[in-house]
């Protein structure tokens, strides 16, 4: 892993992880400068001391500010939320600000990590072609809940006309759909409306996977 700047906020990224995606949109989103630092997940990387260290669960996303450690995507978006303030990821309307929590939650909770883990045990049981069928069926479920949800409380992004946490979320895990599972989003047209409002944003397309410094040269951009 990189050598360490102890000035900067670190993180400690995946190119291709969804969690430390949202990461990566809310620290430019907030103009926070920040030191990446990748954790080659192919490798084990998350794995060796070094990194256990930092995080015992070895898990990315991690982020290190001075002398404060934290992981898990959620818990880093809210610590920034509370110590740097600009640009909230959280409107002050309380029934919004529950949409994004049960946004972010579908994505976390009934999507993410069935797409993650679950297909494992299905391409080692049944094959490639089934675990394409699993991840398919699960982010079609969410994706469908997830339009339900938002359907009264869109704008022209997921909650209004204004990013917040719920489109941190939602813009990863519409990537990967679509790039790993190659879902087709003409049955999800709020969710594919949403994806291209986030193309327009220099915040999210800056943290896109093909743009990490540890992004192979098969997929940079």
């Amino acid at each position: 892993m990189a050598e360490v700047d102890k000035k900067k906020l670190k993180l400690y990224s995946f190119w291709m992880s969804s969690c430390s995606f949202r990461l990566r949109i809310a620290l430019n989103l907030k103009g926070l400068q920040y030191q990446y630092i990748p954790v080659d997940l192919l490798k084990g990387e998350q794995l060796t001391p070094e990194f256990t260290e930092v995080n015992p669960t070895g898990y990315v996303p991690a982020l290190v500010d001075g002398d404060v450690v934290v992981s898990d995507s959620l818990a880093i978006l809210m610590y920034l939320e509370d110590k740097y303030p600009q640009h909230p990821l959280l409107p002050s309307n309380l029934h919004k600000r529950a949409i994004n929590y049960q946004a972010a939650n579908i994505v976390s909770s009934s999507i993410q990590p069935l797409q993650l883990f679950g297909h494992k045990s299905v391409k080692e049981k049944f094959g490639a072609h089934e675990e394409l069928s699993f991840n398919r069926y699960h982010i079609g479920k969410g994706f469908e809940a997830l339009e339900k949800l938002l359907k009264d409380h869109a704008g022209r992004y997921a909650t209004g006309d204004e990013v917040f946490l719920a489109d941190l979320f939602l813009a990863p895990q519409i990537y990967s759909a679509i790039k790993w599972c190659n879902v087709d989003m003409v049955q999800f047209p709020l969710l594919a409306r949403l994806n291209d409002a986030y193309k327009e944003l220099p915040s999210f397309q800056d943290a896109m996977p093909e743009k990490q410094p540890d992004a192979p040269p098969s997929v940079a951009s």
